[in-house]
């Protein structure tokens, strides 16, 4: 009978019938060609299956991005389970947090998470260390693969495919629900919306731990094309990886990626003829600039997010230049996409600002564990309210304008202003705390925190930020603390508008265009 195409592992054996020989996945420390990664992905659900996982369980994986986790990621998937990679610089509370929440009985990770997970009550769920090659390190019982196989024939296109943890508008992340339909409806509308080939390979930088690095990879299944993935991101790694595996096609997604190998000292020596199309998002002057520097590949740009499994609108590489560097093109095939009025719902006239709200085939199922959140979100028509605001020209392209949302975006990464708010908040010192974004031409934007003391206290700025060090992952610790006597209110709120003008006034007159980086106590630099 085989699998359902519409699963993602469907997906991939179709692929492999039709070019077994041809590069499924590369990183720089391994590779596969698609009959390989089959293999090596059948392999990976029969392991996973002796250690007792089944359909509707959640695995998490805390691996580097290689072909063996992408091999556990998509076995997982394979037996009607979800995995739930997540991301190898959380600190112990976040893992303790993400391991009850989810659900998992399993954690499968390398050394480090390993340690890591020494450090957290984690309940009934099991530790399993994994070698670089994929190998447990335990003893496994025989599994038969008659039985690993009517599991996967047994998935359906509408059963869920992997939870996805991205941080809300509350101070804990939410897992995001995706189907097996989801995720292979995207990668072959991605496919097809950026003209791929089973010829092409198609480049990310993105972690696999969140949508950003899977959606590429599922556009490459959808095409048959080869997915490169530069692994832990270096500008010479990712330099020396577009060239010599001649890629087509690059999502790079975040100018402060593209720009550090656009700034490379042997960029100008490289041989990019191959690449054709690059994805970039960020504000106009610096997309025009970037493409200004790589006149041979047409930069395109695009807009989506976690519950949309990524890409939801996709630019043209026939758009005229000023539409590519000011509009996230027109939503993918499957999909809708209107800015309404947040208070009344109605959709509002091509070039006003309104809130994105979309439905269709990629939208997520739901949040795990959450269905008052679902609801308050999905309304009862299908469309999902994003709290992204949003202006549509008069040829449906998207253009982003903002956020209706309390989240900051460091290099890429959503930071929850409440999940930093609730920490500040457990210092002594401090009686109100507000988090907002502060400009910063690295990183995009960095955290600010607005602090009022308690009577008698007088932290320094540096005591608040060694509060937070350790306890939350770097990119999320506030950059900049400042002290206030009182706050401007609307009523009853704080008007969070004024503080982000006031940080964003401050730096520009003095001339500060980049915050300081940090050290965590493991000595990583941020």
């Amino acid at each position: 009978m085989g699998a359902h195409t519409d699963t993602v592992h469907g997906m991939l054996e179709q692929t492999a019938v039709r070019r077994p020989d041809g590069d499924a996945a590369v990183f720089p420390g391994s590779r596969a060609d698609y009959s390989e990664l089959v293999a090596q992905t059948v392999q990976a659900a029969t392991r996973l299956r002796s250690l007792g996982l089944g359909p509707g369980e959640c695995v998490g994986l805390v691996l580097p991005a290689s072909v063996p986790q992408v091999a556990l990621l998509l076995g997982a998937m394979r037996l009607g389970a979800m995995p739930v990679p997540l991301n190898g610089r959380m600190k112990a509370a976040e893992l303790e947090y993400l391991v009850h929440h989810s659900g998992m009985r399993f954690l499968v990770g390398d050394e480090a998470a390993s340690a890591l997970a020494a450090q957290v009550p984690l309940g009934d769920c099991q530790v399993i260390e994994v070698s670089d090659t994929g190998e447990f390190d335990i003893e496994l019982a025989p599994v038969d693969p008659e039985e690993v196989e009517r599991l996967a024939e047994a998935v359906s296109p509408e059963d869920p495919s992997i939870i996805l943890y991205t941080s809300g508008t509350t101070s804990k992340p939410k897992g995001v629900v995706h189907t097996h339909l989801s995720l292979a409806a995207e990668g072959r509308n991605i496919a097809q919306r950026l003209g791929m080939t089973d010829q092409d390979r198609f480049w990310s930088p993105l972690p696999m731990f969140h949508c950003g690095g899977i959606v590429t990879m599922l556009g490459a299944f959808g095409a048959g094309a080869a997915f490169c993935h530069v692994g832990s991101f270096e500008a010479g790694v990712a330099l020396d990886q577009l060239e010599r595996e001649r890629c087509t096609l690059a999502f790079p997604a975040f100018e402060t990626i593209w720009l550090a190998i656009l700034d490379h000292p042997r960029f100008a020596d490289a041989d990019l003829s191959p690449l054709r199309t690059v994805i970039n998002v960020g504000v106009r002057e610096r997309l025009r600039a970037m493409q200004e520097r790589l006149p041979t590949a047409t930069q395109i740009s695009s807009f989506g997010l976690t519950e949309s499994c990524g890409f939801m609108c996709v630019g043209l590489t026939s758009d005229p230049l000023e539409a590519r560097i000011s509009t996230s093109g027109r939503p993918l095939p499957g999909m809708e996409v209107r800015a309404v009025d947040p208070e009344s719902g109605d959709d509002v006239e091509p070039n006003e600002i309104g809130e994105a709200v979309f439905r269709g085939v990629s939208r997520f199922s739901h949040y795990h564990r959450d269905a008052e959140y679902t609801a308050q979100t999905i309304d009862p028509d299908g469309w999902f309210h994003t709290g992204d605001l949003i202006r549509f020209d008069e040829e449906g392209r998207l253009s982003f304008v903002g956020r209706l949302k309390d989240m900051l975006k460091v290099g890429g990464e959503n930071v929850s202003a409440a999940e930093v708010e609730d920490l500040l908040a457990t210092h002594p010192a401090v009686k109100i705390v507000q988090v907002v974004a502060a400009p910063d031409a690295r990183l995009g934007e960095v955290a600010c925190a607005f602090v009022e003391l308690r009577d008698g206290a007088s932290p320094t700025e540096r005591d608040l930020i060694e509060h937070c060090l350790g306890k939350i992952s770097t990119f999320k610790v506030p950059r900049y603390v400042r002290f206030v006597p009182a706050w401007p209110m609307s009523g009853t709120k704080i008007q969070k508008f004024r503080l982000r003008e006031a940080i964003a006034t401050e730096l520009r007159e003095a001339g500060i265009t980049e915050a300081p980086k940090l050290r965590s106590t493991a000595g990583a630099v941020q």
